[in-house]
């Protein structure tokens, strides 16, 4: 066996293969960019290769290569690319891969080739398949696992008596005899890279499926009286491949199950797993709490003591030590320590609610700043803003960002109070300690401590009921009251003058 001529704790080389077209997916995008736990198949394996500390590491592609190089660039930018040709099969496959590793220098030492649809599969159990390889001085070393129902898979085949495999026989070329095996090859070797590199050459294509076999290597191996053995993983699911969307599914959640539970033993309260789904990425405080039908994707982060739920999606949103999020729809945002959040909220990319801040009911915020301990606490748009602390906007506040041809912001000082249904046309200021009169269109800053008035007063037509709609039921009701001694004479108009008492109708919650 050659030994490596560094002392690099990782393998030499990693080889993902990810050429395949995954027909049986019946999908436009190439299967190894379908996702699980917010994470591609192509993503999970160059992590889990990553974890294994590589020397190098090389991504195999082939069909849909312009995605696929697109994705392996955007995970693992330091990833050698190779290019798969006309000829077929997993040997060809880690053939290209080993050859462009070798462009800079041939490798020596071992070897790992896996596969791009394992989502499962992680690198502590690739790093102790180098382990065992290195530590029994292997040719080969072959993950593999016991099932029920091997059909479709390569047989391991060993010499009795030893337990030393002997060969890998695919499902299509194997015997009646050999088809009883339930012990199956996972796709998943530790080569030494001598021997993987005369072995391929050796390789044909004389099989039932006219493929290159990865797996004929093992042959070549025992041909020369080396080494080849096997570490049996008693966890199926792990080394399970997908290749249709039935798989993508249970895969998906056995993936999500896992992670879950991984949470809650670390800490996290989840009420129901059953409707909860959390990416791989995420990360969670202890003594979080997660309600039922909660979702949480991307880089989510949760401080602890937040509660998140019911009925949340979070994706790429930071949440702050006890902060509680209900019912809410948010990405790319910051919820600062206790802060509160919703029922029926929806935060847009660039919102931070500060410290002790308050989005509520039916309110959409978007590149909005609100300070610490300020409020907008129902039916509101707020959008392109800056809001000082301790502020509080009244229902319906609406800050009127888009002119039609571009965005401009808005600044809201520190304890201002908007009255209910005010709408602030940007770009507008309004300065600290400010009020606005309930029903106001604000076009105009408002200086600091001043309240703003935009409204036409209020002009009472009385009979237009009788005169516009006769024989309704509210003009019979209109009649009715108009007998009675508190009515107003009829004829007399009336309207609001003091502007000084117009900004009643303000709301805090």
């Amino acid at each position: 066996m050659t030994e490596p001529t560094t002392s690099h704790p990782g393998p030499a080389a990693v080889v993902v293969l990810a050429a395949g077209q995954g027909t049986r997916m019946k999908s436009s995008r190439p299967k190894m960019l379908h996702t699980v736990g917010g994470r591609s198949l192509l993503g999970h394996a160059l992590v889990a290769a990553r974890q294994t500390a590589p020397a190098q590491l090389a991504v195999v592609v082939r069909h849909g290569r312009d995605q696929v190089v697109a994705e392996v660039e955007r995970v693992d930018p330091g990833a050698l690319l190779a290019e798969q040709d006309e000829v077929y099969g997993t040997g060809r496959a880690a053939q290209v891969g080993l050859e462009a590793l070798d462009a800079a220098g041939e490798i020596t030492g071992a070897v790992v080739v896996t596969a791009s649809d394992v989502p499962l599969l992680d690198g502590a159990t690739l790093s102790r398949l180098v382990a065992a390889h290195q530590a029994d001085g292997n040719a080969v070393t072959i993950l593999t696992t016991v099932v029920a129902d091997a059909a479709g898979y390569g047989r391991i085949v060993r010499e009795e008596g030893t337990g030393v495999v002997t060969a890998i026989v695919e499902h299509k070329d194997a015997t009646e005899e050999q088809r009883a095996i339930r012990e199956i090859n996972t796709s998943i070797f530790v080569f030494d890279a001598d021997v993987l590199r005369r072995g391929l050459r050796s390789v044909t294509t004389d099989n039932a499926s006219g493929e290159m076999y990865l797996t004929d290597v093992v042959a070549f191996a025992r041909a020369e009286g080396r080494a080849v053995r096997a570490v049996i993983t008693d966890d199926p699911m792990m080394v399970e491949g997908i290749n249709d969307r039935v798989a993508l599914a249970t895969l998906g959640a056995e993936l999500n199950r896992r992670t879950l539970e991984r949470w809650m033993l670390a800490g996290v309260t989840i009420v129901d797993p059953g409707s909860t789904w959390i990416d791989v990425d995420v990360d969670l405080d202890q003594d979080v709490t997660i309600l039922p039908g909660t979702q949480l994707h991307g880089a989510t982060t949760v401080a602890t003591g937040a509660t998140i739920g019911p009925d949340t999606t979070l994706t790429d949103v930071e949440v702050g030590e006890g902060a509680t999020v209900i019912r809410t729809h948010g990405s790319l945002a910051v919820i600062e320590a206790g802060a509160t959040v919703g029922p029926f909220s929806y935060l847009r990319p660039g919102t931070v609610l500060g410290a002790g801040g308050k989005i509520g009911a039916y309110v959409e915020a978007k590149n909005a700043q609100i300070g610490a301990g300020s409020k907008v606490p129902h039916l509101s748009y707020v959008g392109d803003v800056t809001i000082g602390e301790g502020t509080n906007l009244g229902a319906a506040t609406i800050v009127a960002n888009y002119d039609g041809v571009a965005k401009h912001r808005t600044v809201i000082g520190s304890h201002v109070r908007t009255g209910s249904d005010t709408v602030l046309v940007a770009p507008v200021t309004i300065g600290d300690g400010a009020y606005t009169a309930a029903g106001s269109v604000i076009t105009d800053d408002v200086p600091a401590g001043a309240l703003g008035v935009g409204r036409a007063h209020q002009h009472n037509s009385s009979g237009w009921v009788a005169r516009r709609r006769p024989g309704t039921p509210a003009a019979q009701a209109s009649a009715a009251a108009s007998n009675a001694p508190a009515s107003a004479p009829p004829g007399q108009d009336s309207s609001t003058t003091d502007t000084e008492t117009a900004s009643e109708g303000t709301s805090e919650r």
